[in-house]
């Protein structure tokens, strides 16, 4: 149901080739992000607790291109169960198929060209068998550019975070299983037809409150979601709060004692996850990466509240089961948490 030979091409092509570097530059730069890598291997284990091994998925740093297919490649592998419901529920015709197909790839291929210009690293955890680790140098040589930061400090920081997610995926191998449940749940609740109609009209109805200057929910997810999806959905986002603010607790605790500059980092970096330029601001909503910052800096204060009450073992506790995860609820009452697990 979706043209994937068309999203790469397009999203590669909207993602572009990032700043101008030298040969030179360019290796120095993608050996650096390796040695990086493979340094917060140790760090991420001593600090938090988890050992998720040496080696144990794949390290590719790559060009924005290369992360392109990389997404596409995960997108096909986690959209395989929805794409399967909506065919068993309602066969597409030939020509509707074959039409379908050129259009949603656009749109995936829109969507991975805006996100292939911005994302600095990501652990695809769709990789059999382990997942893999990205690292998009283009893009990571491009922010530290723009914030004026330490090149050194700064790719180190970047792979704090990315090797976290690694090792959550790692150590805690249900991890992995439990989000494949969470999509094929998801697909179970999809209907085309009720997509089609009733997530017009939810769209049109928003529109027309924006119009009159009535407050709506700013992203499209959420306007084309219905109730049950929402529920499944913040279950995700309970989870996914996790996982982001934990990586960056880590990135922020363990960089005093090897990344000198990186409170100066986080100051300017966090200026720019506000979104630069209203079209990317707009970009942001609509798409629903406003929701992705909230999970940064929700998951991050879930996490610290926890260890600074019960430690870092005792914390450890959210990765033992998936009833352990913190629920949306949770994340604005850590204590509610500590007494339903601890």
């Amino acid at each position: 149901m979706i043209d994937w030979d068309l999203a790469v091409r397009l999203g590669s092509r909207l993602a572009g080739d990032g700043p101008q570097v030298s040969r030179r530059e360019a290796d120095a730069a993608v050996a650096e992000l390796r040695a990086g890598a493979h340094r917060s291997t140790d760090l991420v284990r001593d600090f938090t607790g988890l050992d998720g091994g040496q080696d144990t998925a794949p390290i590719l740093v790559v060009d924005r291109p290369g992360w392109v297919q990389a997404n596409a490649d995960g997108f096909r592998a986690v959209l395989a169960p929805v794409t399967e419901q909506l065919g068993r529920k309602k066969p597409p015709s030939g020509l509707s198929l074959a039409v379908g197909r050129r259009i949603t790839g656009s749109e995936v291929g829109a969507l991975l060209g805006f996100l292939g210009s911005k994302v600095l690293g990501q652990f695809d955890p769709f990789y059999d068998p382990m997942g893999r680790l990205l690292l998009v140098a283009p893009n990571i040589v491009h922010v530290e550019r723009e914030l004026g930061v330490d090149p050194g400090d700064f790719r180190l920081w970047v792979c704090l975070h990315e090797e976290t997610h690694r090792v959550q995926f790692t150590a805690v191998p249900w991890m992995r299983d439990h989000l494949f449940s969470l999509v094929e749940r998801l697909a179970g609740t999809m209907d085309s037809s009720s997509l089609l109609d009733d997530g017009l009209a939810r769209v049109l109805g928003a529109l027309r409150q924006r119009g009159s200057g009535e407050a709506t929910s700013g992203s499209l997810i959420e306007l084309l979601s219905t109730p049950e999806q929402r529920e499944i959905m913040d279950e995700v986002t309970g989870m996914m709060s996790l996982l982001e603010g934990h990586a960056d607790v880590v990135m922020d605790d363990v960089g005093p004692g090897v990344v000198p500059s990186v409170a100066a980092i986080r100051r300017k970096f966090d200026q720019r996850r506000q979104g630069i330029g209203a079209l990317d601001r707009l970009l942001r909503r609509l798409l629903g990466l406003d929701a992705k910052m909230a999970q940064y800096r929700d998951g991050a204060a879930f996490v610290r509240a926890v260890v600074d009450k019960v430690g870092m073992a005792e914390f450890n506790a959210v990765f033992a089961e998936a009833a352990n995860l913190p629920r949306k609820a949770d994340l604005a009452d850590p204590d509610a948490w500590i007494a339903r697990v601890l």
